[in-house]
Order: C-alpha cells, then sequence, then structure tokens
C-alpha cells in the first residue's frame, strides 16, 4: 500500500488533447489524465492506483515529466461519482480512467467527448456503455471484471461446505450494482441443480444489511453471496463482521474480504486490470480511438479461504476446495 501524497507524487503530470486541448497541453510536453476511482483509503484502492501508476511508468508515461493524473475518489456514494465526475471533466482531461459502473455513468453525464478506459465493470454492453466488446464504438472501452462463470462457482463453493448452504441471500446495492441482473440470472439458473434456494436482496444501507443477516440466521443453513460493487467495498468491514456475529458462511468477490477476515472470496486480480489499463491510456494518447479498441475480459482469477473464519463458523472447507486455493490464511 503507498500512501495518497506518495501516490499523487507518483502520478503527477499529463497530457495528450482530446481533441482540441492537445495542442495546448502538447506544447509545454505535459499529457491530462483524470482518475476516477472507487475506494482511496481501502487496502484495493492504493494498489489499483499504484498498479494504474506503474503500468503507465513501463510504458513511459511518468509523473512530473510527461503525465499529470487528477485524481478523485468516489467511495460508495453514488453522489460522490456524480460531484467528482463533474470536477474531472472541468480539468479537460484528454482521457479518464473509471473505476467501475458509478464511475462510467457519473462521466457519461458529464462528457460524450473526453475517451474514457474503464476497469471493473460487470456488463458493459448490457448497461450502454458501448455497442459490443469487439467493436465498442463511440468513445468507450475498457476492461470487464465479469466473467458469467463467475456467479456460478462463487453458489457451487458456498454448497461444497460442510454443512451445505441450502438458502442463499444475494446482497447488492442496486445504485451501484447496475450489473445485478446479469450475474442474478446465472446464479438463478445454477441454482437448482445444486439444490440451493436463492433470493436477491437489494440493501441501501448497513441497517439493511443487519436486518437482512438477522433475518437469515433465523433460517436453517443459510449463507450469503456479496456481488462485486463499490457499496460493498466502502462497507466490506461492516458486511465481514455482520457475518461473523450471525454466524453465516459468505462468499465475496474480492481476496481482501477473505483476508480482513470473510470466509471465501472467489474473483479476478484487479491489479491486472488496471496494469492492462495502462496500455489502452498509451494507444489512446498516441492517437487510437476507443471505438477500435475491444473490450477485454479478465483473464486472472484467485481463490482464498480463511481458515479461522471457516473454524469460528463451525463450518468445513473441503480438502480439494483449499487445494485449488491461491491463498488459505490460518
Amino acid at each position: 500500500m503507498i500512501s495518497r501524497r506518495v501516490l499523487v507524487g507518483l502520478a503527477a503530470g499529463a497530457a495528450v488533447g482530446w481533441p482540441l486541448t492537445t495542442q495546448a497541453q502538447a506544447r509545454d510536453g505535459m499529457r491530462r489524465l483524470g482518475a476516477l476511482m472507487v475506494d482511496e483509503d481501502g487496502p484495493l484502492g492504493q494498489t489499483r492506483a499504484a498498479a494504474l501508476v506503474q503500468g503507465l511508468g513501463a510504458l513511459n508515461w511518468h509523473g512530473g515529466g510527461n503525465l499529470h493524473i487528477d485524481w478523485r475518489w468516489g467511495g460508495g456514494d453514488p453522489a460522490l461519482f456524480g460531484r467528482y465526475a463533474a470536477e474531472l471533466v472541468a480539468l479537460s482531461p484528454e482521457i479518464v480512467v473509471a473505476h467501475g459502473s458509478p464511475s462510467v455513468v457519473a462521466l457519461r453525464r458529464e462528457t460524450s467527448t473526453i475517451p474514457l478506459v474503464f476497469t471493473g465493470v460487470g456488463d458493459p454492453v448490457g448497461q450502454g456503455f458501448v455497442e459490443s466488446l469487439a467493436r465498442p464504438g463511440g468513445t468507450i472501452t475498457g476492461f470487464s471484471a465479469y466473467d458469467p462463470p463467475m456467479a456460478g462457482k462463487w453458489l457451487g463453493m458456498l454448497t461444497q461446505i460442510t454443512p451445505p448452504v441450502a438458502r442463499v441471500a444475494v446482497l447488492y446495492n442496486p445504485a451501484t450494482a447496475p450489473f445485478a441482473g446479469l450475474m442474478l440470472r446465472v446464479i438463478e439458473d445454477a441454482a437448482p441443480p445444486l439444490a440451493v434456494a436463492v433470493r436477491a436482496v437489494p440493501v441501501r444501507d448497513v441497517a439493511e444489511i443487519e436486518a437482512m443477516m438477522m433475518g437469515l440466521a433465523r433460517e436453517e443453513r443459510g449463507g450469503v453471496l456479496v456481488l462485486p460493487d463499490s457499496f460493498a467495498a466502502a462497507h466490506r468491514d461492516a458486511i465481514i463482521a455482520l457475518a461473523a456475529r450471525y454466524r453465516l458462511p459468505a462468499i465475496y468477490a474480492y481476496r481482501y474480504f477473505a483476508a480482513s477476515g470473510g470466509l471465501m472470496s472467489y474473483g479476478i486480480e484487479p491489479n491486472d486490470l488496471f496494469r492492462r489499463a495502462a496500455a489502452y491510456v498509451d494507444r489512446i494518447l498516441k492517437g487510437a480511438k476507443p471505438g477500435d479498441l475491444p473490450v477485454q475480459n479478465p483473464t486472472k482469477f484467485e481463490l482464498a479461504i480463511n481458515l479461522n473464519t471457516a473454524k469460528a463458523l463451525g463450518v468445513t472447507i473441503p480438502p480439494s476446495l483449499i487445494a485449488a486455493a491461491d491463498e488459505v490464511i490460518e
């Protein structure tokens, strides 16, 4: 993890225009990039930002030399994404890296001309961000955070523990997870062969999360599946603590949930998306059109299991799942 001061120092500098700002910014040798991120203070936010900076550096875009990055952090608050999107657009960046669906939605309200390279978006076609994965069209392209088999695997892993989960609440915030319908359809299709009852539980604050978990704890063999969105990231400590309090096995999409006390996580390696996004930033700054750059799906996945949490919950993880894990926390 790196501090905000160090990060800003690493990232200072930026400029290639699109299209009116190019000449003015190129004259002083600076290219300008905006970045609308999710979580500044969490364990993932700083490492993601560092991965972007490092990826850019590998392509000879250096803070304080030829690149300036303006950072904004929306957390799990949709209103903040809107505010910071407006601030970034007012700074006239030549390109913006948009982390997550709320960032893209907010930026699209502010501009239709500045190129956007997104990371961590679940369903870019379904949300109307791009025309197709192969030919995005327009000014938006990027790196998806979702591969359809993931959702079925989340559910399957919950049924492999002992005792197996029989009722699963799928937790998400509709305001920050507009892609939830896509994932829910896959989860619901996977449920019957696994003999699992699934229900979607939209939540908007910690009180609603607790009410859901309290009710689920009264049922036999209940479990929680937390969809990946900025709300869950911002409230991860509360979600993990409530799952422990009500003794509910839960699976998450990001490794740091398991590292923070969650039972299991399976999903993408997020830093990889930011390193790959740097290559698209480089190509666009050198003249490529975003609409000609295909949206790329994730290629790296990781499974983490917290055996300490399993012991506290009174559940057993099968040896086959432990053997497949990238990280086992004991």
